[in-house]
């Protein structure tokens, strides 16, 4: 049976990957107390070596946008160097291993979704970080795969979605930012897609198409689109709200300032990953409706919606 270890198994894509990868094999799901990536490398490989996966599935990040433009050392041990040995222990022992980045390689521009070969341009720490990583995984020579998203969120863990949904419950006005585009991607449709290409490598892992892959939902929308359409479903599926969902406000990004920017631009195109591997990807307004009804049906392993 094969060995698939799992990091950041606490976070929105570990929590799902647990449930898509169980059927594949043996999996080994760690948090940062059993891998913890701010280590040194030889720390990472010396866990490696205990666990001796086949596959490697690394989710595990530093994700703390605005905090990393403080504290990029943390971010680029977490999100590069620690990926660089992972990296480099996948090489050694022949391992596949799956690594996740994010549409803020790029530098944010434009209005086309990007591909896979467009010139990056990260700018922020973290984006910056994720870009080495990325680096770090070509460079080592394992196969792997990259898979680039953007927007994520889930029924599991904290995220935008979640927080409108309070939000949208505690107050009568809202104020959200209309000019960044892209597509909500679900923490479950990272993870089925991620097992669906482990499973075709594992029936043929010769001539398997590695490499970097773009994967978010089709259509696109702004952040403060995201949100109507969110809390416009949620009221329609009779949740109380304060707020009407059509009085929310767009503004835009130099009204809210923070410490990194942010991308006006997170658009990706993905039909790299759907005509290699013949997949369909959804709409990302499907996505929204599957969370709120697993929140609305207290399914999630943090039952029910987020309330005061």
């Amino acid at each position: 049976m094969h060995r698939i270890l799992i990091t950041g198994k606490n976070g929105q894509v570990g929590h799902e990957l647990q449930r898509s990868l169980a059927p594949l094999g043996e999996l080994i799901a760690t948090d940062r107390q059993e891998l913890d990536l701010s280590q040194s490398g030889e720390r990472i490989e010396q866990a490696l070596d205990r666990h001796h996966p086949d596959i490697i599935v690394n989710p595990a990040a530093y994700t703390a946008v605005d905090k990393a433009e403080s504290d990029e050392e943390t971010a680029n041990a977490v999100n590069a160097d620690a990926v660089g040995a992972i990296a480099r222990w996948a090489a050694r022992r022949g391992a596949l291993l799956v690594h996740y980045s994010t549409d803020y390689v790029f530098n944010g521009d434009g209005e086309r979704p990007w591909r896979e070969d467009d010139a990056t341009g990260p700018q922020s720490a973290y984006g910056r970080s994720k870009l080495a990583g990325e680096e770090a995984v070509r460079l080592a020579g394992s196969r792997h795969l990259i898979f680039r998203t953007s927007w994520v969120f889930g029924a599991h863990g904290s995220n935008f979605l979640k927080t409108m949904l309070k939000l949208g419950q505690e107050r009568d006005a809202l104020k959200v930012v209309d000019d960044q585009i892209g597509a909500p991607a679900p923490a479950a449709l990272i993870a089925d897609i991620t097992a669906e290409l482990i499973r075709e490598y594992l029936a043929k892992p010769a001539g398997f198409a590695f490499g970097t892959y773009h994967l978010a939902p089709h259509g696109e929308t702004s952040w403060h689109g995201y949100a109507r359409y969110l809390l416009q479903r949620a009221a329609s599926s009779g949740l109380p709200l304060r707020i009407n969902p059509a009085d929310i406000q767009g503004i835009p990004s130099s009204d809210y300032p923070l410490p990194a920017k942010r991308p006006a631009n997170s658009r990706l195109c993905c039909d790299k990953l759907e005509k290699t591997f013949n997949i369909s990807l959804p709409e990302w307004k499907s996505g929204v409706d599957q969370v709120l009804a697993e929140l609305l049906n207290g399914a999630s392993g943090n039952k029910g919606i987020p309330r005061e």
